[in-house]
Order: C-alpha cells, then structure tokens, then sequence
C-alpha cells in the first residue's frame, strides 16, 4: 500500500504546489456488516490501482475514493450500493450475455427513478400520496406490486435479509459477460451475493459528474466487483490486509462527519 501511495504523490505533486493532509479515519465494524469493512485496492482501467474505503449504513454500503485520478478525484463516492435490490444471476450460459444482463440492472434502475420520483411528489404533494388512484412511473409500480420486475430480480429483499446478504453456503457461479474489458483477468468464479449499484464517472478534471447503474459482486471478505454499465468495464476490488495504528474512529459519529468532509476535498 506504501508504493501505491508514493506513486499517487508523485503523481500529483507534479502538479500541486501545496498539498493539504487530513487525518482519516477507518470504517467502524458492525455485527450486521455484510463484510469487515476497510480499504481495499480497486482496478480503474487506465487508471491503475486506486484505493479505496468501504463502509456500511443500514442497507447501504459506500465506496469512497482515498486515492483519486484526473477524472474522479479522492475524497468522491466512487460506488453506492443498495443491499434492498438485489440480483439474482441467471445460469452461466445466460451471464455470459451482456445485453441480458444490462436489461436486468436497468430494469431496477429503472424502479429506483421511479420510487425517487414518487417521493419527490410526495413531499410536493401530501393529497398526491394519499390518493392511492394516481398513476405511478409508466407502470412500473404494477410490477413492483407483483414482487418480481420484468428481468425477474427479487424486488421484496427486506432489511434484514440484505444485512444478512443470505450468501450461497458453496458460492454461485459467475463469469464476466463477454465484451465486458477487464484490467485483471484472474477474478474469482463464485461469488456470494450481487446487488445492483452505481458507480460515478465524469470527464477530465471532474467534469459532468454522473452517476451510472452498475452490478457490484461480492465475491468473499477479502474482495469484491462493480460492473460499470455504461463504460462495459470491470472493477476488481482487493483487501490490504496493511496494520494501521490509532486509525479507528472514536466514535461512530466521527466517522460520518469525516466521510461527509471528504466530499468537499474537491471544492
């Protein structure tokens, strides 16, 4: 971790002639966390190895950048996962095909413009959330009243059951759909759990920042995945299994004060 480190100050003190250093803190473990959380070591195409900070709120889990790049510098949300949407992946034959496996994301990305949206009306309109006639999102809601959407991804996983993750005992068979570009090519063949996330992408020097739907992969404690949709790229995460001192936050509130912080690094 120390030589990546070193490379990204050299990196940028090419081109910063005043470096500002704050203290960061790592993530606090919880019982309920799907996974120790802690740094881990990410692929980012030409990019190289970046490093990363995963983290867990509720059913949410975050990836945040510790070292960043000229397109989406540190201190930036790089992944958002929601551990509520989770996809269950067809056999291997069907996963090799991307279009197949797009359509599904999508189609939860799809539920997930559609709820915010309808939140949106709630707060503009209290009589719009009563009136249980209005329409919602093109039909979409009827899907979600069946339990399933349209790809067939489980669309009911309630709290406790993303907690839990209800990771396969043996793992379940994965492969990279055909097309997808990925840095490493040695990545693991089971994987415990997938849910649907987004991942952000932006153009030279932060431009255009979006955020785009993409699958994360947990393959086991010590590492896990992000398919980017947009970009037919592929992200592979590694523990670093590096002892850091003194570098737990003192208390829970402290960690989320500073993660909010680091948001700002860029302004």
């Amino acid at each position: 971790m120390q030589e990546l480190i070193l490379m990204k100050f050299i990196y940028t003190s090419q081109y910063d002639n005043c470096l500002t250093y704050r203290r960061i803190y790592l993530p606090p473990p919880s019982p309920e966390d799907l996974i120790p959380p802690g740094l881990f070591k990410g692929t980012y195409g030409s990019h190289g190895l970046e490093i990363v900070m995963l983290s867990f709120h509720g059913t949410h889990v975050k990836v945040t950048k510790i070292t960043g790049d000229p397109n989406v510098p540190a201190g930036q949300l790089t992944l958002h996962i929601d551990m509520t949407r989770r996809v269950h992946l067809p056999d291997i034959e069907h996963l090799q095909n991307f279009d197949k496996l797009s359509r599904m994301v999508l189609e939860i990305h799809q539920q997930v413009q559609c709820d915010q949206q309808n939140q949106e009306h709630c707060h503009a309109s209290t009589q719009h959330c009563l009136d249980s006639s209005q329409p919602a999102c093109n039909g979409v809601q009827e899907r979600q009243e069946q339990g399933v959407n349209a790809a067939g991804v489980d669309m009911q996983m309630d709290a406790e059951g993303a907690a839990a993750g209800e990771p396969g005992a043996a793992g379940l068979p994965f492969v990279l759909p055909v097309g997808v570009m990925a840095r490493n090519e040695v990545y693991p063949r089971t994987c415990r759990a997938c849910f649907y996330g987004t991942g952000l992408i932006a153009g030279h020097g932060f431009t255009s920042p979006e955020r785009t739907p993409g699958l994360f992969i947990l393959f086991n404690e010590q590492c896990f995945g992000f398919i980017w949709l947009d970009l037919k790229s592929f992200s592979l995460y590694s523990r670093i299994e590096d002892s850091l001192k003194n570098a737990q936050a003192p208390f829970r509130e402290a960690f989320e004060l500073m993660l909010k912080n680091m948001q700002s690094w860029t302004s």
